[in-house]
């Protein structure tokens, strides 16, 4: 079942992580794409984003197909191969990277196994009602495909309250966090807010740890800021940050590499660790 704190620092290389965010512009498929552009444009754009979370001395990089909007529940293969294409060319060396395909988690497995990642970021679990319409999860096939590409050591992080979605059910936050790492065979637990960038509720993130008691790690997965990295670092097991990173604090924007400083440096901080960096 889910990993230890332990695991999860040897896994990131630190206590209490710190995971940016690589957004990718829309992928080939998507309406926003840049035709143009194509993939040599969505390699410079998400090269210039890991150069600046690595060059800030973030623990780990989390790709996302964030610009991919309406999301889809199952990936193209188009977008597959792309997404691929881009996390190969611009993986960080030496530094740990997941990857997360919005909303197909077995294409983000998939992904993460062809390229080298160490984990993924997806929704297993549950039955929703989202803006990409009703949505139902399948563990089991999930953790099956994992197992039959041999991708044992990709590490499974659940959101279990997943942006632009809604649950069906009246099961709480942790009942559902307590589940999924039990049944699921969740790795670690990452607790989301409304959307990206909207702070995740503090008493969701309370539920889910309290609920799971040391034997899974809880993350802080969305809105993190600046003035609340001290807080969730302090009292949760992790953080997910991107949208605090970017040039005016707009989700879309690239990373700003003075605002990615200032969060590491705050981050640092807030574990204890010496002196920021310049």
């Amino acid at each position: 079942m889910g990993m230890t704190v332990d695991e999860l620092r040897e896994l990131l290389g630190t206590a209490k992580p710190v995971i940016g965010m690589a957004h990718l512009p829309p992928l080939p498929g998507a309406p926003l794409h840049d035709r143009a552009g194509g993939v040599r444009a969505l390699v410079e754009a998400v090269q210039a984003d890991v150069s600046a979370l690595v060059d800030a001395g973030f623990d780990a990089v989390l790709f996302c197909n964030e610009g991919d909007r309406p999301y889809a529940l199952e990936a193209p293969r188009e977008a597959v191969a792309a997404m691929s294409t881009v996390v190969t060319r611009c993986a960080p060396e030496g530094v740990p990277f997941g990857v997360d395909y919005l909303w197909d988690g077995l294409a983000a497995i998939a992904i993460a196994h062809a390229t080298g990642a160490s984990f993924v970021r997806s929704v297993f679990t549950g039955v929703y009602e989202s803006d990409m319409g009703l949505w139902s999860l399948d563990p089991a096939r999930a953790l099956r495909y994992r197992a039959d590409l041999g991708a044992v050591n990709v590490r499974l992080f659940m959101n279990v309250t997943p942006e632009f979605a809604s649950p069906l059910g009246t099961r709480s936050v942790g009942v559902r966090a307590r589940s999924a790492e039990v049944n699921a065979l969740a790795d670690a637990i990452l607790i989301s807010g409304t959307m990206a960038g909207d702070p995740a509720d503090v008493r969701a993130l309370e539920d889910a740890r309290d609920a799971l008691a040391g034997s899974a790690p809880v993350l802080a997965n969305t809105g993190v800021s600046l003035a609340t990295v001290q807080d969730r670092l302090t009292r949760f097991d992790g953080v997910v940050v991107g949208t605090a990173l970017k040039v005016d604090g707009a989700t879309w924007n690239p990373v700003d590499p003075e605002r990615a400083k200032s969060f590491m440096n705050a981050a640092r901080t807030a574990r204890g660790e010496g002196r920021p960096a310049a």
